[in-house]
C-alpha cells in the first residue's frame, strides 16, 4: 500500500521533528511554516514547501498541526488560506498542539461540515522524541479516523492511546502538563529553601532525585540547572500557557486547581524576568532572583 501523503503545519521544535521523521521514513510530506526560512531546509530534504496551510492540505491525506496556542491553531485551519479550505473530503485532520477542549470541539464541528474527521492528538515527549519517533499520542476522536491515521502515528510515536471522544486527548494533555508545571515550580521553591538554609545543593538534589520526589520532571530540571543549559525543548512561556488553559478547563467543571495557580504565578514571574523563550526548567533559575 502506498504511504499516505502528510502535511505538517508548523515547524517548531515538535513539528520540525515530526517532519524530519516522516521524510526519513519515506512519506510524501508537504510542510507549511509562517517563517519560510525555517521551511527551506525541509524542502532541501524532499518536502514540498507550501505557501499556505491551504496549499499544504490540498496535497495531503493526513494533516498534522503543531502550533503554540488556540490563536495560532485557528489561523492554521480557518480562513481562505486555512487548511480546512484545501482539505479533500475524507481526509483526516490531526491537531497535536496543546489547546483548549472548547476550541478542539469547534474545530471538529467545522471539519465535520466539510466531510473531514478530526483527531485531537497532543503528544508527550520533547524534541529528541519527535525526531526519533518516540512520542506518545493522547488521542480523542473516532476509531475510524484513528485507523486512517495509524500508519502515520505509528512512525511518529512509540504508542497511541485512544482516550475517548473528541476533546479527550486535549483534556488529558492539559492534566499532564499542569502536573509537570506544578512539579517544576515546587522544585524551584525547594531549591530556594535549600539555599536559604545553607544546605549543600548537590547533596540535597541527589537525595531528592534518588528518593520519592525524584520524578522524571524533577530529574530533568536538576540536569538542566546543573549543566546551566536551558536550551528549549519546551519553552517556558508555553508551560505558562498550558497551566492557564488547564485552570480554565477545570473552572468550567467547577474545580479550582490551586496548585496550578501557584505554579502559574512562578512561571509568569520567570517570563517577566526574561526567561520565556528558555526551557521551562529555567523556572528554577528565575526563583533564585529576588
Amino acid at each position: 500500500m502506498p504511504k499516505p501523503r502528510v502535511a505538517i503545519l508548523g515547524l517548531g521544535i515538535m513539528g520540525g521533528g515530526m517532519a524530519s521523521r516522516l521524510l526519513s521514513s519515506g512519506f510524501p510530506v508537504a510542510v507549511y511554516n509562517r517563517n519560510t526560512d525555517k521551511a527551506a531546509a525541509f524542502g532541501s530534504a524532499g518536502a514540498f514547501v507550501a505557501s499556505s496551510p491551504r496549499e499544504a492540505a490540498s496535497r495531503a491525506d493526513v494533516m498534522i498541526s503543531m502550533d503554540a496556542d488556540d490563536i495560532a491553531s485557528k489561523s492554521a485551519w480557518f480562513g481562505d488560506d486555512g487548511a480546512l479550505a484545501g482539505a479533500t473530503r475524507g481526509s483526516v485532520l490531526i491537531e497535536s498542539s496543546t489547546l483548549t477542549v472548547s476550541w478542539i470541539k469547534e474545530l471538529a464541528a467545522a471539519a465535520g461540515q466539510r466531510g473531514l474527521e478530526l483527531l485531537d492528538a497532543p503528544v508527550t515527549g520533547t524534541k529528541p522524541h519527535a525526531a526519533s519517533g518516540e512520542l506518545l499520542f493522547l488521542v480523542g476522536g473516532s476509531t475510524s479516523a484513528l485507523a486512517t491515521a495509524q500508519p502515520v502515528l505509528a512512525v511518529l510515536g512509540r504508542e497511541t492511546v485512544h482516550l475517548g471522544p473528541t476533546g479527550s486527548g486535549a483534556l488529558m494533555k492539559l492534566v499532564n502538563n499542569f502536573l509537570c508545571g506544578v512539579q517544576a515550580a515546587s522544585f524551584a521553591e525547594a531549591v530556594s529553601l535549600i539555599a536559604a538554609g545553607g544546605l549543600d545543593r548537590a547533596k540535597a538534589e541527589t537525595i531528592l532525585t534518588n528518593g520519592a520526589p525524584g520524578s522524571g520532571i524533577v530529574k530533568r530540571v536538576v540536569a538542566s540547572a546543573a549543566a546551566n543549559d536551558f536550551t528549549p525543548n519546551f519553552h517556558l512561556r508555553l508551560m505558562a500557557k498550558d497551566l492557564g488553559y488547564a485552570i480554565e478547563e477545570a473552572a468550567q467543571r467547577g474545580i479550582a486547581l490551586r496548585t496550578a495557580r501557584s505554579a502559574l504565578t512562578a512561571f509568569k514571574k520567570a517570563i517577566e524576568q526574561g526567561y520565556g523563550d528558555e526551557d521551562f526548567s529555567a523556572v528554577v533559575k528565575a526563583a533564585q532572583q529576588k
